[in-house]
């Protein structure tokens, strides 16, 4: 399974094969640890069938379904949020929808289970099954999940043979190369956090509109930085002058308000970042400071305050999170209380000098008056970069805990913590290691058989390969252990589960290796790795 180089890379392609070592295992072997042989995950659980209903904030219902199986100890809450955003309701075969949890699980964890068996992760069909089988008692159990373009996509192809538009673009191992989708079901959009690139270019702009397009259809978010691009004061080659970075942000902003993010009723994600030394950073900062005082104005005019409402659509920036890029030179220029200074992206002339301490302020009134910007600390992401052999990092996603190389994707997933908690107090090591392994080894089968909307970072994530395994429901542990959570004990709690969550990580990623290679871009960033 050999992989091409990054786009822009000239270095020769780096093969994931291992020389033949009859020492070196062909495969994974996975051993029973939450199952037992001969006995399916769903045969110890009870089964009920319930109502699933959401109301608007008017009493109305938005969404209504009955007799929906799901096991009996799931909350109401997570009966609805499965229901209504990862039920599949139209194509399934008999029933025309997903009528149980036991379905759309089965459709996940036996999906990713025959991917893995086609791309030879396990060492035989007894390791593949006994991992579907670990893998769906941690999904029905709610001892972890993934992030929601999994629920969405995976297996609507493989389980129901239900097909969707082309256009995406998968890895296609047996021509080695990027081959474009005819049926985005069959190679599934399974990431939730891509960041891609856009040039100070009219083209590349609207390029950007569409692929952010084809990712929020199928339930992704997406983050660009966005400072390549000139200012409304520099000219254009044809004469003229720019209509400049925020006329096309506000363009970028109503696509993203006029998708909904995997076809539900949940919002398009969205990330915009800029550097502090662009022209037009002034402007940026306070963007949705003087958006929000223009919904003010209507809301007193008689206007609804409903974010959904008549007063928020008429006004941009709605969409987005957005965040300054901020450097080591600025903070340093803040502190001393020093200039800083902006320049033209055509030229690099000094566009205008400020006081850093001025637009410090200026972020922090923002942040204050309506959360945004955000500040990602530019020096420090890039001093910590695991491949900066390849290029800096210049952007995340949408939620900023994906910071990677441009035109990348990342799927995530979550383990709960909580339920790896005894009875007696305790916490359960050795079933959250085993959780860490399962996960991590289903979330790198995911990467290798997902399509991605381009295909430089369809070719960049089979590359480097990048996944996120995290924890949910911190705060609920540390309120069940009666531990304060800004107090030493939380943070010693706190720092021994992510500890062990990354030398789980970490140890599975060189077990994967060992029988799958390194990814590509591992030889060329060994150094910061």
């Amino acid at each position: 399974m050999a992989n091409h180089p990054p786009t822009g890379d000239s270095r020769a392609p780096v093969s994931m094969e291992q020389d033949a070592d009859p020492a070196v295992p062909k495969g994974l072997q996975v051993s029973r640890y939450f199952t037992k042989p001969n006995t399916h995950p769903y045969d110890d659980i009870e089964w009920v069938d319930r109502r699933s209903a959401i109301y608007s904030e008017k009493g109305e219902t938005i969404f209504e379904v009955d007799n929906v199986r799901v096991p009996k100890e799931w909350s109401q809450l997570a009966t609805d949020i499965m229901v209504s955003k990862y039920f599949r309701r139209a194509g399934v075969p008999e029933t025309g929808s997903e009528r149980g949890a036991d379905k759309v699980i089965h459709r996940v964890a036996h999906t990713i289970r025959s991917e893995g068996e086609r791309a030879g992760y396990f060492t035989s069909a007894k390791d593949a099954e006994t991992f579907e089988m670990e893998l769906t008692h941690l999904l029905v159990h709610q001892m972890g999940a993934f992030n929601s373009p999994v629920w969405f996509n995976c297996g609507l192809s493989h389980e129901y043979g239900i097909k969707g538009s082309g256009g995406n673009w998968y890895y296609d191992t047996t021509q080695d190369h990027a081959v474009e989708t005819a049926d985005s079901y069959a190679q599934p959009q399974n990431s939730a956090c891509f960041i891609q690139s856009v040039d100070d270019d009219l083209m590349s702009i609207f390029d950007l509109s569409r692929n952010e397009a084809r990712l929020f259809k199928y339930g992704s978010g997406t983050g660009t930085n966005f400072s390549a691009l000139r200012g409304n004061m520099e000219r254009l080659s044809s004469g003229g002058t720019s209509s400049g970075l925020m006329s096309f942000l506000e363009v970028l902003d109503r696509g993203a308000g006029a998708t909904k993010s995997g076809g539900t009723t949940r919002r398009a994600a969205k990330m915009v970042i800029l550097d502090m030394d662009h022209p037009e950073i002034e402007s940026f900062i306070n963007w949705k400071v003087r958006e929000e005082e223009k919904v003010a104005a209507l809301v007193a005019a008689g206007f609804p305050a409903d974010f959904n409402g008549e007063a928020y659509k008429t006004v941009s920036g709605q969409n987005s999170n957005n965040s300054v890029r901020i450097t080591d030179a600025f903070m340093e220029a803040h502190l001393k209380d020093g200039p800083w200074a902006t320049s033209m992206r055509t030229t690099g002339e000094t566009h205008k000098e400020y006081r850093a301490r001025d637009l410090m302020g200026q972020i922090a009134n923002a942040a204050w008056s309506c959360a945004d910007p955000g500040v990602q600390f530019d020096s420090t992401i890039n001093d910590w970069h695991t491949c900066s052999n390849t290029d800096r990092i210049h952007a995340s996603n949408p939620c900023s805990e994906y910071m990677f190389l441009n035109d990348s994707a990342c799927n995530l997933a979550s383990l709960n913590l909580v339920k790896f908690l005894n009875e007696d107090g305790t916490y359960d090591v050795p079933a959250y290691e085993e959780a860490i392994r399962t996960f991590t080894i289903a979330m790198e089968i995911i990467v290798g058989f997902s399509s991605y909307p381009t295909q430089t970072i369809c070719e960049n994530s089979y590359a480097y390969r990048p996944l996120g395994l995290g924890y949910a429901n911190l705060g609920s542990l540390l309120m069940v252990k009666g531990i304060p959570y800004e107090s030493e004990a939380a943070y010693a709690m706190t720092g021994g589960l992510t500890a062990i969550l990354t030398g789980k990580a970490y140890a599975t990623s060189s077990e994967l290796a060992r029988v799958k290679g390194t990814f590509a871009g591992y030889e060329r960033n060994r150094e910061p790795m």
